[in-house]
């Protein structure tokens, strides 16, 4: 007897997919949310290109969440709480932020979504599984994200307060930036199959963020095969890159990993770091062994000398620093 075939997937069924997750249909074209909302066409506009959207012309393809969200924004501005160029800086940092949430959220989730088709609940379609997990999971994953948003936002409160930054220019601080860089990486990438490479930057990434979370750090951003973070505390920063090197350097399954730390005056801007000590953090990886740490002389200087045995190494040209004298360190 012959099997039943798999229904076809239904090319209805990604928009009936994309409107389960907006909760509703669109209704208001461009023009019609300016009006509803008392901004310009311009300033519509622009607030849709900060979340990182492409302009839609005068297709209706905005809800009646939209313009609330733009209402929202406007009302604040009129209460005089931020001006608009401010409005559009936080939604664009909500933007970019959400943006690369929802990937790395769909990209962990398809695999579960296939498993619930396969199994005694299967709904018939991938696109039918892929609804009832979005039925199911969205609200307590909005409860989690407005819980995260509040944990994180009374973190950084409380990192401004205890940095001491600068009160003529309170985006300025001290601190130590670490750089952790995958040993040869766009060799061992074409070496390995592409499951195994997204497999392989996931496992070290998330290693990256324990090690420096356990050590009050933060990770400021992951680049594939390297990771940037910062500590106020030059010792924890030190642990935090023998931590990375222990558990990726060391572990046999892993590439070898190099650290750079570099300390000094750092910009905060948008969730992001600026300044020399960045750029020589990232340098210094280029010079250091495999499964070391190596450090500039103002960290070098910061780490007290009972507890740690620091070594000069020969001056050697360092990109847009010219030359540089890195320093060899260890514990006691």
């Amino acid at each position: 007897m012959k099997e039943p075939e798999t229904p076809p997937e239904d090319p209805e069924d990604e928009p009936q997919l994309e409107r389960a997750i907006l909760g509703e249909a669109p209704e208001f074209n461009a023009l019609e949310v300016a009006s509803e909302t008392g901004v310009t066409i311009d300033q519509a506009r622009r607030l849709w290109r900060a979340l990182g959207f492409p302009e839609t012309g005068n297709a209706t393809a905005f809800t009646k969440a939209d313009v609330d969200a733009v209402s929202t924004l406007v009302g604040a501005v009129d209460h005089g709480l931020f001006d608009f160029d401010l409005a559009v800086t936080l939604t664009r940092a909500v933007g970019q932020t959400m943006a690369r949430l929802a990937d790395w959220e769909v990209t962990a989730l398809v695999h579960r979504v296939e498993e619930l088709e396969k199994g005694e609940q299967a709904t018939g379609t991938l696109m039918g599984s892929a609804k009832r997990l979005v039925d199911e999971f969205s609200k307590p994953f909005e409860e989690l994200l407005i819980y995260a948003w509040r944990r994180h936002l009374a973190a950084a409160v409380a990192r401004f307060e205890a940095l001491g930054a600068n009160e003529e220019d309170l985006h300025t601080t001290q601190l130590t930036v670490g750089f952790a860089d995958i040993v040869s990486f766009t060799a061992l990438s074409n070496q390995l199959a592409e499951e195994r490479i997204g497999d392989l930057v996931e496992l070290f990434e998330s290693r990256c963020h324990d090690v420096v979370a356990a050590q009050r750090g933060r990770v400021i951003k992951s680049i594939g095969d390297s990771v940037l973070f910062v500590n106020d505390d030059p010792i924890q920063a030190y642990d935090t890159a023998e931590g990375i090197i222990n558990v990726i350097g060391r572990d046999p399954r892993m590439p070898d990993v190099r650290v750079g730390l570099a300390s000094g005056s750092v910009v905060m801007r948008l969730g992001d770091v600026f300044g020399p000590p960045v750029n020589m953090a990232a340098r210094l990886t280029a010079v250091a062994r495999r499964n070391r740490v190596i450090i500039d002389a103002a960290t070098a200087a910061r780490l007290p000398e009972d507890q740690f045995e620091t070594r000069r190494l020969p001056a050697r040209p360092v990109r847009g620093f010219g030359l540089v004298e890195p320093v060899a360190v260890r514990r006691h």
